[in-house]
């Protein structure tokens, strides 16, 4: 092993030992089991041509209906700095997270294409897929996006079916030759499918019922979607020297917080855990999610993460 393949991979493992740890939902286990696939997601998006995102999830919960923060935030900024280094990106969404999506795109100040799916239309999932095809996406990433239980129904954390919000989206991601990735913080969204069977059932609260079938190529098991997504431009930047400064002006506190403010601001989306209508993420404000992605970016950058 050479030097220069040493020092990344050293870097490679602090990025995914920040984004990649259990916040409380179980998941530990599932972290384990796919331990170095941050990495190995990297290393393939790293060659990529043309790039889609598929992201948005719905929180109907009381008196509340609205996108959540987690995955428009960390998908915009991750299109947002592919396009920044020449690799052509777009956002496909369906129509309930779409004013968040398109919030968070123009935030970030990126030429990013949104494809809107409306609910229940099947044809426009077919029409996106084959403009996907026809546009010759080499990569498709999946960031906290709700996808099919064992049933055929997405369901939330809570075991709630939300189809009546939900595209299937998990259609489009499988609907051409790409290769596949997936970004994921509890078991339910698009990838969850590659890890082993039964292993979110068993460890996951509702694991049995909201456990996602459809697989993935390469997997990211998060704490945060957003950080997953983080934490593949931190790899990038690693694994693409030519792509370091370029990335580094997306992956700061200012940025994660400015984008987060405007899908609440702009598009009235609420954090999932909470359910109230602010710039948090799960949970966890700014003082807890700015500190990382400043440590993020001093990786990102080779001045490690103290």
């Amino acid at each position: 092993m050479s030097p220069r393949t040493s020092e990344q991979d050293r870097r490679l493992a602090a990025i995914e030992a920040l984004v990649c740890r259990d916040l409380g939902r179980r998941t530990q286990e599932l972290i384990d089991a796919n331990r170095g696939g941050l990495a190995d997601a990297a290393r393939s998006l790293a060659a990529a041509g043309k790039v889609g995102l598929i992201t948005g999830f719905f929180v109907p919960r009381g008196d509340v209906a609205a996108p959540e923060t987690d995955g428009p935030v960390g998908t915009a900024l991750l299109a947002a700095a592919l396009a920044a280094c020449g690799v052509p990106a777009r956002i496909a969404v369906d129509t309930p997270n779409v004013e968040a999506v398109q919030a968070a795109v123009r935030a970030t100040g990126e030429n990013v294409t949104v494809d809107e799916v409306a609910l229940g239309d099947d044809d426009a999932i077919e029409e996106t897929a084959r403009r996907w095809r026809q546009d010759k996406l080499s990569h498709v990433v999946a960031i906290e996006r709700c996808g099919p239980s064992a049933d055929g129904r997405p369901r939330n954390m809570r075991g709630v079916d939300v189809s009546p919000w939900t595209a299937r989206l998990d259609a489009l991601f499988e609907g051409g030759d790409w290769t596949k990735l997936a970004v994921g913080d509890g078991g339910n969204e698009i990838g969850m499918g590659k890890l082993p069977a039964g292993l979110i059932a068993r460890h996951v609260p509702n694991g049995a019922e909201i456990a996602c079938v459809t697989s993935c190529d390469h997997l990211v098991v998060a704490g945060v979607s957003n950080w997953g997504a983080y934490g593949l431009m931190a790899a990038l930047a690693v694994l693409r020297p030519d792509w370091q400064a370029m990335i580094a002006k997306f992956l700061t506190a200012e940025r994660d917080l400015a984008v987060t403010r405007a899908t609440v601001d702009e598009a009235g989306a609420v954090d999932g855990v909470t359910a109230l209508r602010e710039a948090t993420v799960d949970g966890f404000g700014p003082e807890i999610h700015g500190p990382l992605v400043d440590k993020l970016g001093r990786i990102a950058r080779g001045e490690g993460a103290d």
